[in-house]
């Protein structure tokens, strides 16, 4: 497993210095990468892919598993001390390439079962998790490692200051849990931050019948007004007889709707339409 000199010595062999503009902070903690192993639950036999790969601290950990790892980075300086980093391991495939961009159904080879296993950096995680969970339904299951407040935001309960659309999307989804907090001293460089792990497992069919589309456009709609009660926010594209229909009480706001009650929304104006 890497420590503080093995990173050091990594970024010194490429000639590189962490980049602020990827939100670049590497692990160099041993029990830290295998907590995080644990945790995932995997092992032969398992399909494991891993964004933000960086030096390899997590997949080395990953790799000692004995899953099938998929490791993306899309730095090119660091990539090829990774696959260097990585030759004794044969388990483990190392792909350069945008997480954001990626051709997700191609890179996964169009198989089902596989776990995302990540220190997600801080300014693509909550547009990465949401869009994995939209569009690659081959991505079961999720423990990333990102700032606690976005992990916060990721598993929040209603009512609570936390809780808005990133939070009601991925419940739409899957379920959301933290799994531990991570501090700050075993990154390097340290960042200004806690960390967590958010659990998230896809569900075997979305928490409610509402098309996502419909469900999401008015979840948006509303969030991005968050403090106004429901009548006066979705006013325009919601009639108070959906409410009635729906049996939802328009003075209520936004953070307090779980999302079954969203869902009921989206159906009864669905079906207004």
């Amino acid at each position: 497993m890497h420590n503080r000199t093995t990173i050091t010595e990594l970024l010194a062999r490429g000639g590189l210095s962490p980049r602020r503009d990827l939100g670049q902070n590497f692990v160099a903690d041993a029990n830290t990468v295998r907590r995080i192993a644990r945790l995932a639950e995997i092992g032969p036999g398992d399909r494991v892919v891993e964004v933000g790969a960086g030096f390899g601290s997590l997949t080395l950990a990953l790799a000692e598993t004995g899953a099938e790892i998929l490791a993306v980075e899309v730095d090119r300086g660091i990539v090829p001390v990774l696959r260097e980093v990585m030759l004794p391991h044969k388990n483990v495939t190392v792909v350069e390439t945008d997480a954001m961009r990626a051709d997700w159904p191609e890179l996964l080879g169009g198989e089902s079962g596989w776990v995302l296993v990540a220190n997600l950096p801080y300014n693509v995680a909550t547009p990465l998790v949401c869009d994995l969970l939209d569009g690659v339904p081959q991505i079961e299951r999720m423990l990333v490692m990102v700032q606690r407040e976005a992990a916060e935001r990721f598993c929040a309960a209603p009512r609570t200051p936390q809780y808005g659309a990133v939070t009601v999307k991925i419940a739409y989804w899957a379920t959301a849990r933290i799994a531990g907090l991570v501090p700050a001293n075993v990154f390097v460089p340290r960042p200004k931050v806690e960390s967590a792990l958010a659990d998230i497992r896809r569900r075997p069919h979305p928490a409610t019948e509402a098309a996502s589309a419909d469900l999401f456009l008015l979840m948006r709609t509303a969030f991005g007004q968050r403090r106004k009660m429901l009548r006066r926010s979705l006013a325009d594209v919601v009639s108070p007889t959906v409410f009635d229909e729906a049996g939802i009480d328009a003075a209520r706001r936004p953070e307090e709707l779980d999302v079954h009650e969203w869902g009921r929304l989206a159906l009864s104006w669905r079906a207004a339409q």
